[in-house]
């Protein structure tokens, strides 16, 4: 057999192919050399650790890939979740890669804290022995960009540990800086190593990728690999929009709808938990109300294009960038915006920000403004919109539902809308095509045990995913109890899927569902108002081995319910608070503690 020569040789230099593509390609190359001297390769001297911490599974995905491009290389590799490393296991480990997203206000993500948190003591063993680099996710327009990779960073160094190459941090556009920073450490640990494989091979589909989780048959086993992960925010899969009805009273404060999407031949394979990206346009009016203001016509070019459909299709509009916050300011020190950074106080400048969009901050810099050719590079990429599916694959392996609330918001000066939300709601009819693409979401599903018993606490919209757990637990005939705490403000008007659940209350699925209107009475009643007043039987579902699973709004919800779980355990165990937090920490470790928020 003729093996291929190495991979530089087959890709020109002035090939059309973006960084990641070409990694991709060097990597499937790679791989079939490698079949071809499979027999004849010595076993790998070097085994990677590629750790990860993830809230979405971006951060897992790339951890596949790492592995993958270890192996081609002639190197070992393993993913594990940082939360599944303790100190001494990462002290026995000679190369690690730690991969990890940023939640929240700089907050490590869910499966990436305890592993912080241990490594933080004073009694964590020295890391002398140990090589290491950190890519960081994250997102520039958050004030803690990429917080959590640059606390893991500084913290190995601490600990004695020699840095393989510097960190990178990548913003939402993650693809072409993660191949680079992945081809160029792999390079230097098998230029170290003499590891015998093809210098700069990756690949993008993590193929033959394993983790702990996998090998272990449980829950949060990888779904990087799947069918269908050729569709991505780049090459989004065209999907046609079958169903689009309103789940709340038309008399509701809100709107949600639900949606149904025919996946048709694209081959994607979704599991009960994942998410689903819409790409979006902006509304055309917005588009025709920024152009106006700017004096433009929309026929101006930029980067070979129209502006109008530049700025209906390619940039953030709706939120403005730091970068323009902070240009605005500099051009315009009289205005309101100005005024209130001037205060050094970053909620008040949260809370000004929040709901203006880039042509509320033109005006309020009066003729101080930017014209649209310096404007146009403060805006950012218009970026995909992530929902939790609300539907299972067991129940219907075609279609993929979502649970969407319209965002829509103002005064009689000036009305505002969601960018997703209102696309789908206002401008897409059913027939009509939409890109769209899978976020696998390994961390977040149902039990591996089917006679496991299930708590979802999900308000609002939060009901999605657990929708999706209910028909799956139904259509697999699980035998494990299912909990459900939902509720939003009114009965009436704002009990969604109502007959649907009352359905599977009668069939036996529901086991139990405690509702909570917040505004139905004088005083306010919540999901968590409800588990305090199920103390002891929430306690003694966890007991009986129950995973406890959240969905919904992260910034406040999420942690009432948190605060509410740790009085649960504390006033049922009666052993403080302390103990209480280890409690939940050993949830945290088995799995059985997981959350889908946003």
């Amino acid at each position: 057999m003729t093996l291929l020569p190495p991979t530089g040789s087959l890709i020109p230099v002035d090939a059309p192919f973006s960084a990641a593509q070409e990694s991709w390609l060097a990597g499937f190359i790679a791989g079939i050399a490698a079949a071809g001297k499979k027999s004849q390769a010595p076993a790998p001297t070097t085994t990677i650790d590629v750790l990860f911490g993830t809230q979405t599974g971006n951060a897992e995905f790339l951890a596949d890939e790492l592995v993958a491009g270890a192996r081609a290389r002639g190197l070992g590799g393993r993913t594990t979740a940082l939360d599944d490393v303790s100190p001494e296991q990462l002290a026995g480990m000679s190369h690690v890669l730690v991969v990890t997203s940023t939640y929240g206000e700089g907050e490590m993500p869910d499966n990436a804290g305890l592993f912080w948190d241990a490594i933080q003591s004073d009694a964590t063993p020295r890391l002398e022995g140990l090589q290491f680099a950190v890519l960081g996710l994250g997102d520039s327009g958050y004030d803690e960009f990429c917080q959590a990779g640059k606390l893991l960073d500084t913290r190995f160094e601490q600990l004695g540990a020699t840095r393989i190459s510097d960190r990178v941090d990548c913003d939402v556009d993650f693809e072409d800086p993660a191949a680079l920073w992945t081809a160029g450490v792999l390079d230097r640990i098998q230029a170290q190593t003499g590891a015998d494989g093809a210098p700069g091979a990756t690949s993008a589909a993590g193929a033959g990728a394993t983790s702990d989780a996998t090998a272990a048959g449980g829950a949060g086993a990888s779904r990087a690999s799947r069918p269908g992960s050729q569709w991505n925010k780049r090459n989004p899969y065209r999907a046609r929009l079958v169903e689009n009805r309103l789940l709340s009273d038309p008399r509701s404060a809100k709107e949600i709808r639900h949606y149904e999407f025919d996946l048709g031949d694209s081959g994607i394979t979704y599991a009960a938990g994942d998410a689903l990206a819409v790409v979006p346009r902006n509304d055309d009016a917005l588009v025709s109300e920024l152009l106006d203001h700017l004096s433009a016509t929309g026929d101006e070019r930029f980067d070979g294009r129209a502006v109008v459909d530049v700025l209906r299709d390619d940039r953030e509009i709706r939120t403005p960038s730091k970068d323009l916050v902070a240009d605005l300011v500099q051009r315009a020190p009289a205005s309101e915006l100005a005024a209130v950074v001037a205060h050094g106080d970053k909620h008040e400048l949260d809370r000004w920000l929040w709901g203006r969009d880039v042509l509320d901050l033109l005006r309020d810099a009066g003729p101080a403004a930017p014209g649209l050719d310096e404007l146009l590079p403060f805006l950012r990429p218009l970026q995909a919109r992530q929902y939790s599916i609300s539907s299972s694959p067991l129940a219907h392996p075609d279609r993929i539902h979502l649970t969407i609330a319209s965002v829509r918001y103002g005064d009689v000066n000036r009305r505002h809308s969601g960018v997703a939300s209102t696309h789908l709601a206002d401008r897409v009819a059913v027939g009509d095509e939409v890109g769209v693409y899978l976020q696998p979401n390994a961390a977040f599903s149902v039990p591996a045990d089917d006679a496991a018993p299930l708590i979802m606490v999900g308000p609002g919209t939060g009901i999605a995913p657990f929708r999706g757990f209910l028909h799956e637990r139904a259509a697999s005939g699980a035998t494990g109890r299912n909990w459900l705490f939902f509720g939003d403000q009114h009965r009436d008007t704002d009990f969604v899927y109502r007959d649907e659940l009352t359905a599977l209350q009668e069939q036996g699925v529901l086991t139990r569902m405690d509702l909570a209107f917040s505004r139905d009475q004088a005083e306010k009643v919540y999901v968590q108002t409800r588990m305090r007043e199920q103390s002891r039987q929430l306690y003694a579902w966890l007991e009986d081995g129950a995973t406890f699973t959240v969905c919904g709004d992260a910034s406040r919800m999420a942690k009432d319910v948190e605060t509410a779980l740790l009085q649960v355990i504390a006033t049922e165990r009666g052993k403080g608070d302390d103990d209480a937090a280890e409690y939940l920490a050993d949830l945290r470790r088995a799995k059985r503690y997981v959350r889908d928020v946003y």
